[in-house]
């Protein structure tokens, strides 16, 4: 159903409480570009950190001639043989992380016209902070980015406190170990260690490193740590994987039009074949050269996981999804791993363990253990996951333009999706329940909206939807529900602007019991 919204001059501000978020991220091509999207989303979260980590793929050294290598790192495959060295894969002052801040800085002008929510420059470069990026897995000293880190999870504010990490967990590892240090033979450690296990979600990228597995989980096993399937495919190789549809969002047309063309931001976004090297002389980043095959870059000197793509096109966003599900977009899909959003939704104990250990540089696992994963997803016959990525790349494209554009009528914005009522209800099995929602858009577009069954409640069989593309609806509540089971049921609103823009609510139904 199209539905005619009258117009008002200013966004909606975010009515969702702000997930409080630390990223911790390497100097690895996607985690710049994960960094951009995310920045364009500062609106959404409440930022406590922005803090440089090492990985197995990048760390600096100590700066004194002292040699480094760990058995099956990066640098020990593709018959490298280059270390023991002294750093590996990171530039002198390596500062991206500064420089997506300062691009932000000079489009903040424009952003703040279109979303008022969104942080000053200059509270984000307070939250930047360097974290242990000497040597990759080594959490032997306090950093500051490990103290920021200790500081906030020792902190009394309320709420979980998400804590990713793009590129390996020592920083992470560090904060919770210099905790542990100076609290573990006191009177106040059962009560810290509480606080900490309620408080703090992990939203790993991977074990990068090794320190997850080798203290974090050992010494904290009660803490969350999320992971995530069917997420949108945002990282490497997206394109190569991609339908028809997603595919066109891919392109170098698209990305051009809607990314790279756009201002401070856009020139510091990565693509295929844009003539760039974020470490100079790295031979396991190709990514800025064009008009090569696989054979011809390997017989450069370069090692070769993953085959060239069209000049200008996707290169990869890969730690996407460890914060698309914090986002204000009315899925609500932080409150619980299992909600699920535009960043998948939970592992499930049956699929742990299929990508722990999946790596950028990991291209025959990464082959292997997809196979094995849609092969599991073709034979799952519960309710399919939806497709996000459209509608994450076209809220990408709309807020890339926001950071170029000064005037407000002259951009698209998310339309405003409401329910009336509680967004949690008891309803009896076999009962109707109705429900109606409320839209408005800022820009008097038309919006489009639908009903969903969202695959997140614990009864897992469809449910009918009465008037699915109206505002208000009928949900069945099906006589094999049993008392406990929940519903979930989205409200989805798409508008006509260019681009289509999409917003959401989820609703959940209990059921009570015949």
């Amino acid at each position: 159903m199209i539905l005619m919204i009258i117009s008002f001059n200013q966004a909606n501000a975010q009515t969702e409480a702000k997930p409080r978020i630390i990223i911790t991220a390497d100097p690895e091509l996607d985690d710049n570009n994960s960094m951009i999207r995310f920045l364009l989303y500062s609106s959404d979260v409440q930022i406590e950190g922005l803090i440089y980590a090492s990985s197995m793929f990048h760390w600096k050294g100590d700066g004194k001639g002292t040699k480094w290598f760990v058995a099956g790192r990066e640098y020990d495959r593709f018959g490298m043989n280059q270390c023991p060295c002294e750093s590996w894969r990171w530039a002198k002052d390596e500062r991206f992380i500064h420089d997506i801040v300062d691009a932000y800085a000079k489009s903040y002008p424009n952003l703040k016209i279109h979303n008022k929510e969104y942080p000053t420059p200059e509270y984000l470069k307070s939250k930047i902070r360097y974290g242990n990026i000497e040597f990759d897995g080594d959490y032997s000293k306090d950093t500051e980015g490990s103290e920021l880190i200790k500081a906030l999870i020792l902190d009394d504010k309320p709420g979980p406190l998400y804590i990713t990490n793009w590129g390996g967990a020592s920083t992470i590892a560090r904060a919770l170990k210099s905790i542990q240090d100076k609290y573990q033979y006191t009177t106040e450690w059962a009560n810290i260690k509480s606080k900490i296990v309620r408080k703090v979600v992990l939203l790993p990228s991977g074990d990068q490193d090794d320190t997850y597995a080798n203290y974090i989980k050992p010494n904290w096993p009660e803490i969350e740590y999320r992971q995530f399937r069917d997420s949108p495919n945002y990282g490497y190789g997206a394109q190569i994987r991609a339908n028809e549809a997603n595919k066109a969002l891919l392109t170098p047309t698209w990305m051009k039009e809607n990314v790279t063309s756009r201002g401070a931001i856009g020139s510091l976004y990565r693509v295929w074949g844009d003539g760039k090297q974020m470490v100079k002389g790295d031979m396991v980043d190709y990514f800025g050269l064009s008009g090569y095959t696989s054979d011809e870059l390997r017989k450069m000197g370069y090692f070769v996981w993953m085959p060239p793509q069209e000049k200008g096109s996707w290169l990869g966003e890969g730690d996407n999804h460890t914060f698309m599900n914090m986002l204000g977009n009315g899925l609500r899909a932080y409150e619980k791993d299992f909600y699920g959003g535009w960043g998948g939704r939970a592992i499930r104990k049956t699929d742990t363990g299929m990508f722990s250990n999946l790596s950028e540089g990991s291209a025959e696992q990464m082959a292997t253990q997809l196979g094995a994963f849609n092969e599991k997803k073709a034979n799952d016959t519960t309710l399919p996951f939806p497709d996000f990525f459209p509608q994450a790349q076209n809220s990408f494209a709309a807020r890339m333009k926001w950071s170029v554009t000064p005037k407000f009528s002259e951009a698209n914005h998310e339309p405003t999706v409401s329910i009336q009522g509680p967004l949690k209800m008891m309803a009896n099995a076999g009962q109707k329940v109705k429900l109606n929602g409320v839209i408005s858009d800022p820009d008097g577009n038309q919006v489009d909206v639908k009903w969903l069954q969202m695959p997140a409640g614990s009864y897992q069989n469809k449910v009918q939807i009465n008037n699915a593309e109206s505002l208000q609806t009928e949900v069945i509540v099906p006589k094999d529900a049993t008392a406990g089971q929940t519903i979930h049921v989205i409200l989805e609103a798409t508008d006509n602007g260019n681009p289509a823009l999409t917003k959401y609510q989820r609703v959940i139904i209990e059921v009570r019991g015949k």
